[in-house]
């Protein structure tokens, strides 16, 4: 069954790439994008059938738990995962309290995006395939496929996620191309390390690579986030 999938986010750039990583998941369909607390509230409320929301916890009109608790008590039960900068862990620990499933911070890669979308079908699967009452070790492997995978898949060796983060945000914050020699003035590494991660990047299906031209010699490579 197609999990139906509402993104809320305000900010327009990673509204638009959320949704379109939603479409490029495999039994995931995008049920709207909304921009605030009460855009998201409405939505839900003339279609119920939302199966997940893509929660930013930064809203123009109050924060993403306000949201969810107020949800809750409506009545309304669709699954969260948590998609935000927010690293604090006073908010963690009320986004888990408050039910969130999953929680993914930015910046990241499709990979990461996908790996989540990816546990949290997991899950639905394992529910769906268990009726009635259940023994501990149903309920332990149910709510296993939130966490066993880890928070994305491993990266090559030599590579840390702090790097790729950087690489990641340099990329997000600008809806131009960037040349290996630009991220790496950004992050502050050197061009032969910023070109393997872009490279990384773009094997994973996060970026485009598109020559530049211009000047003399050959095109240099440029790299933008999709």
């Amino acid at each position: 069954m197609t999990v139906r999938v509402l993104v809320v986010e305000d900010e327009e750039h990673a509204a638009r790439a959320h949704a379109e990583y939603v479409d490029r998941v495999p039994g995931f369909a995008l049920a709207g994008v909304v921009r605030s607390a009460g855009e998201a509230a409405r939505h839900l409320k003339s279609d119920p059938a939302v199966d997940l929301l893509l929660l930013d916890l930064h809203l123009p009109d109050g924060h993403g738990l306000g949201l969810l608790q107020k949800l809750r008590s409506a009545g309304v039960l669709c699954d969260v995962i948590a998609v935000t900068s927010a690293r604090d862990v006073d908010v963690v620990r009320a986004a888990v309290a408050q039910g969130v499933v999953l929680y993914l911070l930015k910046p990241f890669t499709f990979s990461m995006f996908r790996d989540k979308l990816d546990q949290y079908a997991a899950y639905r699967a394992e529910l769906a395939a268990t009726t009635g009452d259940v023994a501990q070790t149903e309920v332990d492997r149910m709510l296993g496929t939130l966490r066993s995978r880890g928070s994305s898949a491993p990266l090559p060796k030599g590579m840390s996620r702090e790097t790729l983060d950087q690489v990641v945000a340099a990329l997000r914050s600008t809806d131009r191309g960037l040349s290996a020699s630009e991220v790496a003035a950004t992050v502050g590494s050197s061009r032969v390390t910023a070109r393997r991660y872009l490279e990384h990047l773009a094997d994973a299906g996060s970026v485009d690579r598109t020559p530049r031209y211009g000047g003399s010699g050959r095109p240099e490579v440029e790299y933008r986030w999709k």
